[in-house]
């Protein structure tokens, strides 16, 4: 059995490292959701007019690891209480959303976001939304932390990032991981 769920949280780079450490998540595909223009390239995405947000499709096993354990390190791993930004990262396209599949997606995005609230100094501003359609980003973007881990952006932000992640969620990991 495969669910999906498709989440903004900031770069899709650092997302997508992170997601797919987890055990029971079956794929990780960067891309884009939620603007106006049909199949968006990076360039229109960071220009700021498409409407779209950096996302991440996981397609995840629900016997194995939950909806609302992906929630938890979702909101977890990035600043859910900063819009359009994520650390030096400004724009729309780096907003907090989760693009919910279902109803049942819904309720409990809604419900994870009433039980961490306490945990932040500040209000969330993660969007709820419906799912629009999903466009994949560029090859050149998937797996881009595993391919460049001596780029820069990837040595500065990525890494201490999932460190921070490997320490905090150590019984979700995949040995070995």
């Amino acid at each position: 059995m495969k669910e999906t769920a498709i989440l903004g949280g900031g770069c899709f780079w650092c997302t997508e490292g992170i997601f797919k450490a987890l055990q029971g998540v079956q794929s990780v595909v960067p891309g884009y959701c939620g603007g106006h223009v049909e199949h968006p390239t990076y360039e229109q995405v960071c220009g700021k007019q498409t409407g779209h947000i950096e996302v991440v499709k996981v397609e995840f096993d629900p016997s194995v690891i939950s909806y609302r354990d992906l929630l938890e390190v979702f909101f977890l791993t990035h600043d859910p209480t900063t819009p359009d930004r994520q650390g030096a990262d400004q724009g729309p396209q780096y907003a907090s959303a989760i693009f919910c599949q279902n109803e049942e997606q819904r309720r409990q995005a809604f419900e994870v976001i009433e039980e961490i609230k306490p945990q932040f100094d500040a209000p969330i501003v993660t969007h709820v939304l419906d799912s629009p359609t999903f466009w994949e980003a560029e090859d050149y973007h998937h797996d881009y932390f595993a391919l460049h881990p001596e780029q820069a952006y990837c040595q500065m932000v990525i890494a201490p990032k999932l460190k921070k992640f490997y320490q905090r969620f150590q019984d979700l990991l995949i040995k070995g991981a």
